[in-house]
């Protein structure tokens, strides 16, 4: 199983996920093509930094062509880019930019804002890959679910100062990009450190974490310590939300990627950096391989413990039966499945199935007993068995296709185009999506 490690013992910012991304492996121009599709004359600049002795990457976010010309996004005042909100008022010309609630009807308001209606309308309106589409369109709904209840504020009213808004935008959406383009199966995370401190907006001064990013990290494993800085932004917050990771140590992996992303300062024996490393899940026993073993040789195909949530429901709307799948996967369930069966009183209904990692347990059972009428779910561990698998790139005539090979006693078994890029392609090309599917396994053959 393909999985990633965020150490978050610097925080976590748009910018510095987007460095890390980078420096882990993710090709430039999958971000770059994403910024372009937003169509809003932003650009990004990339470059290789030093961060307390550690060579980092650090991604620069520029509005307008003539980049000589224009400062950093990223490098008013702060570490990172920040999304708080603030009302109709501009003490400085940068008050940690964001958005405040609409309340003024002017042109002026207008003028200086984005709604979250619109920032969802403009992701929805690029060429992007579906799944790109919902993980930055997650990340921005839960910035402006924060933003409104600060505020007490529907969160359709609230409106996103159109720097920040574009900086936030860029991020979300370049991230969610990288992201996607790593094909991870799980995401595990480090305790994020906050920081310290106290940070200037323009409803006041206010201790570290600011009050979006203290909302988005609630019931998130999070301390404080080593520096006096804001260290996780409200964007790094909504992304590490919307990745849904497993809090706790590194878990056992074969590392075979490690990026470091970099933050605008760089303070004295502090390296300002977020650290991402990339493997393979080793669920093999934790001792040193025989001579005659293989180092990548990896065991997936071993007998894995897996917990199955269960529960048949005659009572649900069809949309919020996806809506709790959808989100049940983006929280870490390894498959969900809906199966048509007939209940009491001759009722059609849903047999809901999760399947997930014994530790996404708890927080799972949560979402299914709060988002469904089920009274009750049926628990248990089930094993399973499953072929080692890995990615590989492949050059078609219709673009580059991601390509998942499932290998068993280091014997190809399963080949299959990652569905996502085919449909992309197709559409792109305007061909049809067998032929686009055919073509990358055609070429990974050769």
């Amino acid at each position: 199983m393909r999985i990633a490690y965020l150490d978050c013992f610097a925080g976590i910012s748009g910018d510095m996920f987007l460095g890390a991304l980078l420096d882990a492996g993710v090709d430039p121009n999958i971000l770059h093509e994403a910024v372009a599709a937003l169509n809003l004359n932003a650009t990004l600049n990339i470059e290789k930094v030093d961060r307390s002795g550690i060579s980092s990457t650090k991604v620069h976010v520029y509005e307008g062509v003539k980049l000589a010309e224009q400062t950093p996004a990223h490098e008013e005042t702060h570490d990172h880019q920040h999304t708080h909100t603030h009302q109709h008022q501009h003490k400085t010309q940068h008050q940690h930019k964001t958005g405040h609630p609409h309340t003024h009807e002017n042109d002026h308001e207008h003028s200086h804002g984005r709604s979250l209606t619109i920032i969802r309308g403009l992701i929805n309106a690029a060429p992007l890959a579906p799944a790109v589409k919902q993980t930055a369109i997650q990340a921005f709904e839960l910035l402006g679910t924060s933003e409104a209840k600060i505020h007490n504020v529907p969160v359709e009213k609230i409106h996103f100062h159109e720097v920040g808004a574009v900086d936030a935008i860029v991020d979300i959406v370049a991230a969610s990009a990288g992201i996607h383009a790593l094909s991870i199966d799980k995401w595990f995370s480090s305790p994020l450190n906050v920081g310290g401190g106290t940070v200037d907006c323009a409803h006041g001064r206010f201790p570290v974490p600011a009050p979006a990013t203290a909302d988005l990290l609630r019931g998130l494993p999070t301390y404080s310590a080593h520096i006096e800085k804001e260290l996780v932004t409200p964007t790094g917050a909504a992304l590490i939300r919307a990745l849904a990771p497993t809090f706790g140590p590194q878990p056992a992996m074969r590392v075979d990627h490690i990026g470091y992303g970099a933050g605008t300062r760089n303070p004295k024996d502090f390296p300002n950096v977020l650290r991402l490393s990339i493997g393979e899940a080793d669920d093999s026993p934790h001792s040193i391989p025989a001579t005659n073993h293989s180092p990548n040789r990896h065991h997936s195909h071993e007998s894995q413990t897996v917990t199955v949530l269960e529960t048949a429901l005659d009572d649900l709307s069809p949309q919020i039966l996806a809506y709790v799948s959808e989100t049940a996967l983006a929280q870490g369930a390894l498959d969900v499945m809906l199966t048509p069966v007939i209940m009491k009183k001759g009722r059609p209904g849903t047999l809901l199935t999760v399947l997930c990692n014994p530790s996404d347990s708890a927080a799972l059972q949560q979402l299914i007993l709060r988002e469904t009428s089920t009274l009750g779910l049926r628990i248990r561990q089930d094993s399973r068995v499953c072929v080692d698998r890995h990615h590989a790139h492949v050059i078609t005539p219709y673009g580059d296709i991601r390509v998942k090979i499932g290998t068993l006693n280091g014997q190809e078994c399963n080949i299959a185009p990652e569905f996502e890029d085919c449909r992309a392609a197709a559409t792109k090309h305007n061909v049809p999506l067998k032929l686009v599917q055919q073509s990358a396994i055609a070429a990974y053959l050769k």
